[in-house]
């Protein structure tokens, strides 16, 4: 295979005087970003838009030259909007893509926008815009899943189902405790946006290609129009500093994995061993040979994306590690994992946010699951300790031995006499068999965080209060 190596006759005319020939076509193909770089356009000239209106008050460009330059600014960010706009690979990159436009509507009036900035400030800055920008969406949305979770809580604080560990039945617990569970992960994901906001908000426009700037220019102001809190503190850092992406990325792991285990989840209590819920049509697919399948492919998907979203994390973390400063061209491969996992995210929380709203428990079920597999044990051992006034270890071993007559007798543990009981602890009475049953070991549960009713009913009030 031969590889394409033709040179173009002119050189690209934002590159400067020092280059006499153009790039060859794989140069083009390696060196663009236009192509996914274009999400870019709204905060890109929304810098751009203030940098011309610091250099007009700063005195460093004519005033009718600024007028000039944010009036067409304007004019290209509507023309992309209503799709009127036509992205050139060989302008590279979204930065030139604007400026060019912007010559051919004002003319040479353009080329003094670049004034006391480079495209090393200038993408750091339209990143750390953007992802601002989709910080704030992704918490709303965040908001929007806890919000259906908690409604369904409220729907099912008293429904019964068994608590697992190890995914064996472990004791009776409540439906609603167990999707407020995931309303609690959420809230720690809302506040690592919070914490991955501020951080970032800090403007590095100035900066220019890595040591700032003879220009007498007011980086302050350019960051209060971007609404960010501060400029940069130093021009080295401003444009080789990625972490606020992988921050974003790491975040976004963390959250796209609370989504999977509750996909994870769904997916079992959809199956046929479980029969918990039941999800409709509309987050369901068929299968072309068994008609009678019902699959929850939303479900799977979500939990899939997980990977998707860590490979992102890990890829620009490698893109980063060796690089010293300030900028390489390397690292243009940041913005493809963090668009990728933006949209990737949003879209889990979306589909979760319908799932929650959709999913029809079967509560008969439930019940009778959390009524199997010995799960009351505890209550017993609880029971000895309080009546009999026993160390908890000997209760433990006591109920243990009740566990394994029923396991004889293959039967649950409220199926055995009290007679059978007492051969093995003769202190046992009438009023232990009281304890046995799933509701009343749910019930019981009213330690602070635990799962009864009545907690499940106060601890949706306070996160009302703390979330929504």
């Amino acid at each position: 295979m031969t590889t394409n190596t033709t040179k173009p006759g002119a050189a690209n005319p934002l590159w400067g005087g020092h280059f006499d020939q153009g790039p060859s076509k794989v140069m083009e193909q390696i060196n663009q970003s236009i192509s996914f770089d274009k999400k870019l356009y709204r905060q890109d000239i929304q810098g751009s838009l203030a940098h011309a209106r610091m250099l007009i008050a700063q005195e460093i460009i004519a005033a009718g030259d600024g007028a000039a330059i944010i009036a067409g600014l304007e004019q290209v960010l509507q023309e992309i909007e209503e799709g009127r706009f036509i992205f050139k690979e060989a302008l590279e990159d979204i930065h030139m893509n604007v400026e060019a436009r912007l010559h051919e509507i004002i003319g040479d009036a353009a080329g003094k926008l670049h004034t006391a900035r480079s495209r090393n400030d200038q993408v750091a800055t339209d990143l750390r815009l953007w992802v601002r920008d989709t910080l704030d969406y992704m918490d709303s949305r965040l908001q929007a899943l806890q919000s259906a979770l908690i409604a369904r809580a409220e729907e099912h604080q008293a429904t019964i189902m068994p608590g697992f560990t190890h995914l064996q039945t472990a004791q009776p617990v409540t439906l609603g405790h167990h999707l407020l569970a995931y309303v609690e992960m959420l809230g720690r994901d809302r506040s690592r946006i919070k914490d991955c906001r501020v951080r970032l908000n800090e403007s590095p426009l100035g900066a220019a290609a890595l040591a700032g700037t003879s220009f007498p220019i007011d980086r302050h102001m350019t960051a209060e129009l971007m609404g960010f809190d501060r400029p940069t503190a130093n021009s080295l850092d401003s444009v080789s500093d990625r972490d606020f992406a992988l921050e974003f990325l790491s975040l976004a792991s963390i959250c796209a994995m609370h989504l999977s285990r509750f996909a994870e989840e769904l997916v079992i209590w959809a199956s046929a061993g479980f029969r918990f819920i039941t999800l409709s049509n509309s987050y369901t697919s068929g299968s072309s040979i068994m008609p009678q399948k019902r699959n929850p492919d939303a479900a799977e998907l979500v939990r899939a994306k997980t990977g998707r979203i860590a490979g992102n994390y890990m890829a620009l973390l490698m893109v980063m590690k060796g690089l010293a400063l300030t900028y390489s061209k390397d690292m243009q491969e940041d913005k493809e994992p963090v668009f990728d996992t933006a949209e990737s995210l949003l879209l889990a929380i979306n589909a979760m946010i319908g799932m929650v709203e959709d999913f029809t428990a079967n509560k008969e079920a439930m019940h009778q699951a959390a009524s199997g597999g010995y799960s009351t044990a505890t209550d017993i051992a609880d029971w000895l300790v309080k009546n009999l006034g026993l160390p908890f270890r000997k209760c433990h071993h006591i109920t243990g031995r009740i566990v394994k007559l029923a396991e004889e007798k293959q039967c649950q543990l409220d199926e055995l006499t009290l007679a059978e009981m007492q051969s093995v602890e003769s202190g046992i009475t009438s009023d232990m068999l009281q304890v046995l049953s799933a509701d009343h070991s749910a019930a019981s549960r009213k330690s602070f965080g635990g799962t009864s009713p009545e907690n499940v009913a106060k601890a949706i009030k306070v996160a009302r209060e703390n979330y929504l």
